[in-house]
């Protein structure tokens, strides 16, 4: 890491303490001048026997809670270490040696961050915050860097020795393990996304579209005809690029010249995304148009990951839509023919049952559809095939094949071949199904329209990539059954309060996804309008006609 500077004479002594203040001045090896402010004590920077007495051997392991002063003197052995460019040391102090030595290497190496104040916060329990500036220096370029992280201790089991617990995201919050940071040119050119009339889209203006805008540089700043700058990036390790995050620029040392790509977002439906999903935490919405396939707006109330283009969540009920253009293309259910809809149906030694354990006598598979009773689907299980719901979403509905090309990462949607209980709960959304309101948008729009016109940001005309199709259309009968339950389930089902006011030719379905851990289940709505089409999720946030509709029928009547 760089040439060591020679020192006439090194001090072995502690750091000095005044006022409470710890200052701590070496000549790091990369990493400069470091100081850390902070109450409390410093790590004992005198040499240490590593051997140990027997006095020592036959001490009890230490366990349970973490004191206050252990937290702290464990962060403080760590952040010191750390200032002071003793790689080794700082490694030690964590619980992953190895990882935390090769990316504080880095950080003075690759991403050429120099003069370092790190300033301890308040301790929280067992966690520490603390803020970081610092400078990059890269080719005679230099910038400031100022950002606030967080660590946390525990204790190892086998001697209960306090340790950070270590990740990445101490080094810096908008690392994932695995991911490094380089300061250097950027392998893409910078890009300015424009939306469909032509005004350009920024993250300060619409707080979603952060990870939006990382994608459509990774994927157009090469082709869009601009110039790479100098830049302190996050590059996405192994794992990241499974989860497919982009990589991410932190800081701009050297603007690039960027090249322009045109998306199809509209401005007016975008911003109304954006205050639809900000009222609620953990929000997400997707707003599309039928008859194109084109994306109009997408956001997200929790920044950093595009949960509405790449989220995994059960869909619950919402994917009834697809389970139901099954049973009705198989023959074993019709709109207005009577169907089963009991308190609790037995399949695969599940017993499964409906919300508030209620029931429908003489219904017909349209009322089941609009209350969304659940053990009307699971009552056909046993007369499907494992893989018929997965054909079913693979060849009418465009899903689950892993072949969209939207212009920017997304997550198509995953519906695998199950069987016994499992196959049966991804009849209602549950089991092995997992969507985003893309996904789930799509759905609607693909009802709307009778075709699966796959959704896009960008055009394909932009970069003359092929979009995805699905292998058949639903027969005549189930699609004008599907609007018809749509439809009803809009104006007189679980979807009426919701969609009230919401004109034209409508239809919706409602969802509640239960998830391990969580006391109330993620939301789901989807409905469609004359020629918009929209989804949305608010996770942990209860029934999806009292959380998601609102924000899906917002938008749909900003028309058409």
């Amino acid at each position: 890491m760089g040439n060591r500077r020679r020192v006439a004479e090194r001090r072995r002594t502690n750091p000095a303490v005044l006022g409470g203040m710890i200052a701590v001045v070496v000549g790091g090896a990369g990493f400069g001048a470091y100081a850390l402010f902070g109450g409390g004590a410093v790590a004992d920077s005198r040499t240490q026997s590593t051997s140990a007495s027997s006095d020592d051997k036959a001490k009890p392991v230490k366990t349970g809670p973490l004191s206050a002063e252990e937290v702290t003197s464990a962060a403080e052995a760590f952040l010191t270490a750390w200032q002071q460019g003793k790689v080794t040391e700082a490694a030690a102090a964590t619980d992953d040696t190895a990882a935390a030595k090769a990316l504080l290497t880095g950080y003075g190496k690759d991403a050429h961050i120099r003069d370092v104040t790190l300033t301890k916060g308040t301790r929280t329990g067992d966690k520490v915050p603390f803020s970081v500036k610092g400078t990059v220096s890269y080719d005679g370029t230099s910038k400031p860097l100022a950002y606030d992280s967080s660590l946390t201790v525990v204790r190892r089991a086998e001697d209960g020795k306090p340790l950070v617990e270590w990740h990445s995201a101490v080094v810096h919050p908008d690392l994932e393990d695995g991911d490094t940071l380089v300061t250097g040119e950027s392998g893409t050119p910078p890009v300015k996304a424009l939306d469909r009339d032509g005004g350009e889209l920024t993250e300060k203006e619409y707080a979603s579209l952060g990870s939006v805008l990382d994608g459509l540089r990774e994927k157009y700043g090469d082709k869009a005809g601009g110039k790479a700058g100098i830049e302190l990036q996050v590059i996405r390790g192994k794992e990241s690029k499974k989860a497919e995050l982009s990589d991410k620029t932190l800081l701009e040392l050297s603007e690039g010249t960027p090249g322009t790509v045109r998306t199809t977002l509209s401005p007016a439906l975008q911003a109304a995304a954006e205050k639809q999903v900000s009222a609620k935490p953990k929000a997400s919405v997707v707003v599309m148009r039928p008859s194109t396939g084109e994306i109009l707006a997408v956001a997200n109330s929790s920044h950093g990951f595009n949960t509405a283009f790449q989220g995994s969540l059960a869909p619950g009920s919402t994917m009834k839509v697809i389970s139901s253009s099954l049973l009705i293309e198989e023959g074993l259910a019709s709109a207005d023919k009577q169907h089963p809809c009991p308190k609790y149906f037995t399949y695969g030694h599940w017993k499964f049952q409906n919300d508030d354990k209620f029931e429908i006598k003489n219904g017909t598979f349209k009322a089941s559809f609009a209350r969304s009773c659940n053990t009307a689907f699971i009552s056909q299980a046993g007369e499907l095939d494992n893989d018929s719901l997965t054909k079913e979403a693979q060849q009418v509905f465009g899903l689950s094949l892993n072949n969209w090309s939207v212009g920017v990462p997304t997550f198509d949607g995953s519906v695998p071949v199950q069987s016994q209980a499992q196959m049966a709960a991804s009849l209602i959304g549950q089991g092995g199904v997992r969507m985003n309101p893309l996904n789930m948008a799509s759905v609607s729009a693909t009802i709307k329209t009778g075709t699966f016109k796959q959704p896009y940001l960008v055009s394909p005309t932009v970069d003359n990539r092929t979009l995805a199709t699905a292998s058949r259309t639903m027969s005549a009968s189930a699609l004008s059954q599907m609007r018809e339950l749509m439809a009803y389930t809009a104006a007189y089902g679980t979807a009426a309060e919701a969609m009230s006011g919401v004109t034209g030719d409508v239809g919706a379905k409602t969802g509640s996804a239960e998830v391990d851990g969580q006391k109330k289940p993620n939301g789901w709505f989807t409905a469609y309008r004359n020629d918009l089409a929209a989804a949305g999720v608010v996770q942990s946030g209860g029934h999806g006609g009292d959380t998601a509709g609102p924000i899906v029928a917002a938008l749909l009547k900003m028309g058409a």
